[in-house]
């Protein structure tokens, strides 16, 4: 049991692929399962730490929605990088552009993108805010991608609840 989550969560539950000379390299020179682990958690928590600062950054003026903007922003991206760990670079890379994940992939890196143009180039603090909106749906919509008949169900859900 255990051992099959540690393939899933490594994402190496895809059978026997033939890997080339990269791969085996990468795979070989690789962290352990328990560094692995702590180096996701301590990454996820960083992530976290900084999504909640950004959100204590809105009580705080004029240039709070800003700092909000720059710190959820940042603890996204490194809450994301996180799932490296466990993966590894090159696998959570293929399956995040994976079709079933490409949009919402996508979606969260161009909301990234755009909710700190927004703060920084444009000085638009409510259109920082509507990124950060929509940075937050996408990057919960992609990590449902992860979890088996989680979007039907949320589909399923809001089709329910809105007729």
């Amino acid at each position: 049991m255990m051992d099959k989550l540690r393939r899933a969560l490594s994402g190496n539950d895809g059978g026997d692929e033939e890997r080339g000379f990269v791969a085996q390299v990468v795979e070989s020179s690789s962290l352990g399962w328990g560094t692995r682990v702590k180096g996701f958690i301590a990454c996820f928590v960083i992530g976290i730490v900084l999504s909640i600062i950004g959100s204590v950054c809105l009580f705080f003026g004029s240039r709070g929605l800003v700092a909000f903007s720059v710190f959820y922003t940042t603890g996204n991206l490194v809450a994301l990088v996180s799932t490296c760990f466990l993966m590894g670079p090159l696998n959570q890379c293929k399956k995040m552009f994976s079709p079933t994940r490409v949009v919402a992939t996508v979606l969260v890196f161009v909301c990234l993108i755009l909710t700190l143009l927004s703060a920084f180039l444009w000085k638009k603090s409510g259109l920082a805010l509507v990124f950060c909106i929509i940075q937050f749906l996408a990057m919960t919509w992609y990590s449902l991608s992860y979890i088996p008949y989680a979007r039907d169900l949320v589909k399923k859900t809001v089709s329910t609840c809105m007729g």
